[in-house]
């Protein structure tokens, strides 16, 4: 059984909890995290995070599409040289910010506030932006996720509806594999012709806001019950770190290969 894979579509998620961005091509840094993805996360009430000191936090103590829905009829869209972060509502911007002033973390703050349910916030809203090396991710490990989506079309079978793969806010979706053949691939390394390493370190297990329709935002399948009911579990996709430098672009195969043995590249 071939465990080569082709990269669809590449997506990163700059403000956690909120819309996808789609990229063509990302420079990854071994040891690093996909490009601005999850850099920025809005506190919900105090989370003791300290950026001097960042540890993780449960993802309960920031807005989230587990319990704040409604954020996915918002339409995010981060530019990484001015550092401005815009959101649209119903085709309309109503904020754009500068993330890399306190007055810009304020305005996006202010907008939610008065977006979100009061009933839905623990307390202030506040902009948190990660330092240097640290990511506001689910996972304590792993920077970066695979998606397969042959499992995503064999889920949507048993669950008899369309599944987009966005549900499962993955930076990497992947084709060429059978049907959750990807969680028997922990501990393997893959690499691009860009020169990319992926080393695969665990499955992520899923909650409640894959129930969420990420263009509507109606909880409208039970995405997470469907997984264990059918698979006995609620996993789907895998998590990766980065081991190699190197340029991941749409189209490219990621191909296996032996540490001990030169790189072989694929196509």
């Amino acid at each position: 059984m071939s465990t080569a894979m082709r990269i669809v579509s590449l997506h990163r998620y700059p403000l956690k909890g909120f819309s996808a961005e789609r990229l063509t091509r990302v420079v990854l840094d071994a040891g690093g995290h996909f490009p601005a993805d999850r850099k920025f996360a809005v506190e919900n009430g105090p989370s003791g995070f300290d950026p001097s000191r960042p540890e993780h936090q449960p993802k309960i103590r920031f807005l989230m599409l587990m319990k704040n829905d409604e954020l996915a009829r918002l339409v995010t869209r981060y530019d990484d040289v001015s550092d401005t972060l815009s959101i649209v509502h119903e085709g309309r911007e109503v904020v754009s910010a500068d993330l890399g002033t306190a007055d810009g973390c304020d305005a996006v703050a202010r907008f939610l506030a008065s977006y979100v349910p009061a009933e839905s916030c623990r307390g202030l809203l506040r902009v948190l932006t990660a330092p240097d090396g640290f990511r506001f991710t689910d996972s304590r490990s792993g920077a970066v996720s695979l998606i397969n989506l042959a499992s995503v079309r064999d889920l949507e079978a048993r669950i008899g509806a369309p599944v987009d793969p966005l549900r499962f806010r993955g930076n990497i979706l992947v084709e060429g594999l059978e049907p959750w053949q990807e969680f028997t691939l922990v501990g393997q390394t893959f690499e691009t012709s860009g020169g990319v390493r992926l080393a695969i370190s665990k499955p992520i297990d899923r909650c409640a806001a894959t129930a969420v329709d990420p263009q509507t935002g109606l909880r409208d399948l039970a995405i997470v019950r469907t997984l264990m009911s059918a698979y006995g579990h609620v996993d789907c996709g895998v998590y990766a770190s980065i081991t190699r430098s190197g340029v991941l672009s749409e189209g490219q195969r990621l191909m296996p290969v032996n540490e001990d043995e030169p790189m072989r590249l694929g196509l």
